[in-house]
């Protein structure tokens, strides 16, 4: 992997361990060679995450839509900063400039891109893996009920494997890059659906 497209939070929560887990994750991408394509922005996780890779010598690309691209907001320190018109614009590039997704703590924005990097990947817009980072727990309910999901049936068998999930970085990382693509939708018959 070259690069990681990587979801976070732009808001700053008042328990400093999101923040740090940001910058060391930089840092530990930059030391691994992946570069970091993120939100663009100079705030909060977002902030952290480019500021841990950019201090560890690595690459930075930010996408970042117009609306949010004053000087407040816009992290203009990125190795390249893209500015684009929409959200899906933004989105596309992600998945256009990255090898794979990773998602760290966020709130409405990450969850809407983590769902539609895995949403894509079900479909076959594309085979690249999509790793969920559950560190400090963030994320156990939301683990919990993709289970949900594919124990009801709503997430097939094939796909149950899409999002990989780890509580801790270096074993994510090294699952993301060892992950096998499943069969897409795009791929299956009338029976297999």
């Amino acid at each position: 992997m070259k690069r990681l497209a990587v979801y976070c939070g732009s808001a700053t929560p008042p328990d400093p361990r999101f923040l740090e887990l940001a910058r060391t994750t930089g840092e530990v991408l930059a030391r691994r060679g992946i570069g970091v394509v993120y939100g663009g922005g100079r705030l909060g996780l977002m902030g952290a995450l480019a500021d841990g890779a950019l201090a560890a010598g690595g690459e930075v690309i930010g996408v970042i839509p117009e609306a949010l691209a004053g000087p407040e907001v816009a992290n203009h320190a990125c190795t390249e900063l893209l500015v684009v018109a929409t959200m899906h614009e933004r989105k596309k590039a992600f998945a256009d400039r990255s090898d794979g997704f990773l998602t760290l703590p966020g709130g409405v924005g990450t969850m809407d891109e983590l769902w539609e990097a895995i949403s894509w990947a079900q479909l076959g817009y594309h085979a690249k893996p999509v790793g969920l980072l559950n560190a400090l727990g963030y994320y156990d309910g939301l683990v919990e009920f993709y289970r949900h999901m594919a124990a009801t049936g709503f997430i097939r068998p094939d796909h149950k494997a899409i999002m990989v999930v780890e509580d801790r970085l270096e074993p994510l990382l090294d699952r993301l890059a060892a992950y096998r693509p499943h069969r897409p939708i795009f791929a299956m018959q009338a029976d297999d659906l």
